[in-house]
């Protein structure tokens, strides 16, 4: 018997799975004492009211089967938008701020002189087991879209649950909602991150807290045999540059700024797209401050650093 108070403990496909469940059940239970009262008016009545007796029941049933799996849809949806509204006031991944990962080896002069809207950019995000990729936390989710010529390219989606080959543990999948049933028959890092290094290509790598993620990649670079020496730029360095005067500089906090609505947050796919979104909008921020290039984006970005850490001191 599931308590009241489990219910929101269930993951999302669970939710629904006994909610439909649940309407199967009233309606079938509904459906037999309903066909049980109208076989007894039809042994108590003459022959020719059979008709209206039966049509009358039937609006009565369909009336009152519709009202009682409204009414689990309604818990149903009440539950979810709860759950929904848990999601966006969860707080963000603590800042990352390793240097050397943002200024991995890559070839400026191919993109110094290209304005920045003329590039082709991947952003992308993770969802992990935890925040300590060197102490054994694995990546479970990775996903990526295409930014080209300032465009969000809404066609071009890299998505992917992984096989951590370790238990999820239960802190973080209230964050990102994965369970190990729902990667257990999904393949292993080193195959998704061969097919993601596929993905990218050449193009120009973006995140938010950008040096968290390249962590995960970077430590799985031997084991899946995909070197990731892109140039990458942060969402989250650039919103200090554009936006020192604020303190607040978490997806959520950009996002309300900007007037971008993140639709799946803490799912990969999801913080992806709405990253991207972001993205797109600093462009045209960062142009308008004399930022045009790759060279005088990524100078900018990186000065922020040492602002950041002193901004965190008070």
């Amino acid at each position: 018997m599931i308590k009241p108070l489990q219910i929101t403990k269930l993951s999302t496909r669970h939710l629904v799975l006994w909610a439909i469940g649940l309407s199967v059940v009233i309606e079938l239970g509904f459906l037999s004492f309903a066909g049980w009262k109208l076989v007894g008016a039809l042994e108590n009545a003459p022959q020719e009211q059979f008709r209206e007796i039966i049509v009358s029941y039937g609006a009565i049933i369909f009336i009152a089967t519709g009202a009682l799996v409204g009414l689990v849809l309604l818990g149903l949806n009440r539950v979810l938008s709860a759950r929904e509204h848990d999601l966006r006031n969860l707080p963000d991944r603590p800042e990352f701020y390793d240097y050397d990962l943002l200024n991995l080896p890559h070839h400026l002069e191919e993109f110094d002189e290209r304005p920045l809207k003329s590039l082709t950019f991947t952003v992308f995000d993770t969802e992990t087991t935890g925040l300590r990729p060197s102490e054994g936390d694995e990546i479970i989710q990775i996903a990526g879209v295409r930014v080209e010529g300032g465009k969000f390219q809404e066609s071009i989606v890299f998505d992917e649950l992984v096989n951590p080959g370790i238990q999820i543990p239960k802190a973080s999948i209230r964050f990102h909602g994965i369970t190990d049933d729902m990667v257990s028959d999904k393949p292993k890092i080193e195959q998704v991150l061969g097919e993601f290094r596929d993905f990218i290509g050449d193009t120009i790598l973006v995140a938010h807290n950008a040096a968290f993620d390249m962590k995960f990649l970077k430590l799985k670079e031997q084991q899946s045999h995909a070197k990731f020496e892109n140039v990458v730029l942060d969402t989250l360095l650039f919103s200090v540059f554009l936006d020192r005067e604020v303190n607040e500089h978490t997806l959520n906090a950009i996002a309300e700024r900007q007037g971008v609505e993140i639709i799946g947050r803490h799912t990969a796919l999801g913080d992806s797209i709405a990253t991207a979104k972001i993205f797109i909008d600093m462009l045209d921020r960062l142009e308008a401050r004399g930022i045009t290039t790759l060279d005088q984006a990524l100078k900018a970005s990186n000065s922020m650093v040492a602002v950041r850490k002193l901004q965190n001191q008070f």
